[in-house]
């Protein structure tokens, strides 16, 4: 039995080696078939793409002869147009050319005739001059001066005319205009000034504390001198405890400073503890106190000058300025009567009125920083109302109160205007005696400098000043151009409230004794 399966085992092996021979040979011959077959198409296709490349050249060799003829065409066309236009251009250079041969020729004509006429006019010149020159001289023979003292004299004519014609135009036109203004003025300050209701003195900052006794100074200054070393430190003021009897005197260049310590000391000297804990709690309240009171008083004058929609920043500074002095005169009031002044004189000329109050009530907005802040308070105003973005016409009536720049506006005369006279009328303010003895001095001075002029005299609290000079120096004419240049130059280097008349006196003498 096992031998049959060996022997059909081996059958089957042969049978599939024989079977394996066959089918390779018939898979050889179908694999030479089908690369004969490849290789035919393969030539059909190289034949048929050389075919079409070398169809692609000639077409592409056509189309290059064509763009080649076609470049040619276009390059001979504006070669042509080149050639032409540089003809054109040639003709016209040739042209110009002629041109300018000729006008050459003209110009040489003219230099020549020129050069003639030249020549001519020297010699006739020559002949001038010799004649002037003999004329001079018999002039000068015949009259006894030189031509130097002939001019000189003429000179000096002249100028007494032209002097004396400049005095009298100047007189003529100040009179004119005098007549004519003044009597409109006055009537209209007058009228505002009497619609303006104001106290003629202003409040004054309190610089000074009263004591119930001399002992309360002790417990004021502390153990070792801790308490007002720590008023002083707090608040930025000084403390003079001196031998007045029951009084402490606050020094300090910041008004509000020395209102928060003034009310801060009345405060410990009424609760009665005074230590450094309890003073730093009193300038603390009184800070708060007096800034709330700035801005409340802002208010106030904003209701009292009619004024409103100003920045709240603006308000609180006027507010400020309650604690500010110019002269004695507070400087808030002084704004406020600025204001309603500005305003009346506004509705008098038909301006608008609501402008010109808010200009007047701001015109001195600058004094509530100038004790903190370098610059003129003009200049810090201007500064503020810029940053608070305030119409022009107001910068300008601020910038323009003192007449540090020229007025722009009809309000801006109205402010300058009010500004004097709220600050000229009678008790409005008052002046150091060493302010006051220096200007007067100054005004001497200023007069004194001049040639003519014999002695000066600042009378009138310093409202006026009258000069003598010297009659054979200072004519009747030159005594308007002096008046005139004084009152300038105490307008350019003084300063002073309201304003200053200057009156220039020349009279003659003749003193004869009967004996």
């Amino acid at each position: 039995m096992s031998q049959i399966v060996v022997i059909v085992l081996i059958t089957a092996v042969v049978v599939a080696a024989i079977t394996w021979v066959i089918s390779g040979e018939i898979r050889k011959r179908n694999y030479d078939a089908k690369i004969g077959s490849a290789e035919q198409k393969s030539r059909e296709i190289i034949d048929e793409a050389l075919k079409v490349a070398e169809t692609k050249k000639r077409e592409a060799l056509l189309e290059a002869k064509e763009e080649s003829l076609k470049t040619k065409n276009e390059l001979e066309k504006e070669t042509k147009e080149r050639r032409a236009e540089l003809q054109r251009y040639e003709r016209r250079v040739l042209s110009k050319e002629e041109n300018l041969d000729k006008k050459s020729e003209i110009l040489e004509r003219r230099e020549q005739s020129i050069n003639s006429r030249e020549e001519s006019l020297k010699k006739r010149t020559a002949e001038v001059e010799e004649i002037q020159q003999k004329q001079r001289e018999e002039l000068e023979r015949i009259s006894g001066l030189t031509s130097e003292q002939a001019k000189e004299y003429l000179l000096k004519i002249v100028e007494e005319d032209v002097k004396h014609d400049t005095a009298k135009m100047v007189r003529d036109l100040e009179t004119q205009a005098k007549e004519e203004a003044d009597k409109k003025a006055k009537d209209i300050v007058v009228t505002a000034i009497q619609r303006c209701a104001a106290d003629h003195v202003a409040e004054s900052t309190v610089s000074v504390v009263q004591l119930p006794n001399d002992e309360m100074k002790g417990r004021i200054i502390g153990r070792e001198g801790r308490n007002i070393r720590t008023l002083e430190t707090m608040t930025g003021v000084e403390l003079i405890i001196d031998d007045t009897p029951e009084a402490v005197v606050l020094s300090s260049f910041d008004p509000v400073r020395r209102e928060v310590a003034r009310i801060a000391l009345e405060r410990l000297i009424v609760d009665g503890r005074i230590h450094p804990a309890r003073i730093e709690e009193m300038v603390e309240k009184a800070r708060r106190e007096v800034e709330t009171k700035m801005v409340q008083d802002g208010e106030d004058a904003l209701i009292q000058a009619g004024v409103h929609g100003i920045h709240p920043e603006l308000i609180k500074l006027l507010g400020k300025m309650r604690y500010r002095t110019s002269y004695g005169q507070n400087a808030l009031m002084h704004s406020i009567e600025v204001a309603q002044i500005a305003g009346l004189l506004a509705a008098e000329v038909g301006c608008d009125v609501r402008l010109a109050k808010r200009a007047g009530l701001l015109h001195d907005i600058g004094k509530s920083i100038d004790h903190e802040q370098e610059g003129t308070h003009v200049e810090l105003g201007v500064a503020l109302c810029r940053k608070y973005k305030e119409s022009a016409t107001v910068i300008n009536a601020v910038e323009s109160h003192h007449g540090d720049v020229e007025p722009q506006s009809l309000i801006a005369v109205l402010v300058a205007a009010a500004d004097t006279i709220s600050a000229a009328r009678p008790g409005a303010r008052r002046e150091q005696v060493e302010t006051y003895t220096t200007r007067l001095k100054k005004l001497e001075d200023i007069a004194n400098s001049y040639k003519g002029v014999d002695k000066s005299f600042a009378i009138q609290a310093g409202r006026e000043i009258r000069i003598m000079v010297v009659p054979e120096q200072v004519s009747d004419d030159d005594m308007v151009l002096l008046a005139r240049d004084i009152s300038k130059r105490i307008q350019e280097e003084l300063q002073y409230p309201g304003q200053i008349k200057v009156n220039v006196i020349r009279e003659s003498r003749v003193t004869e004794y009967a004996k």
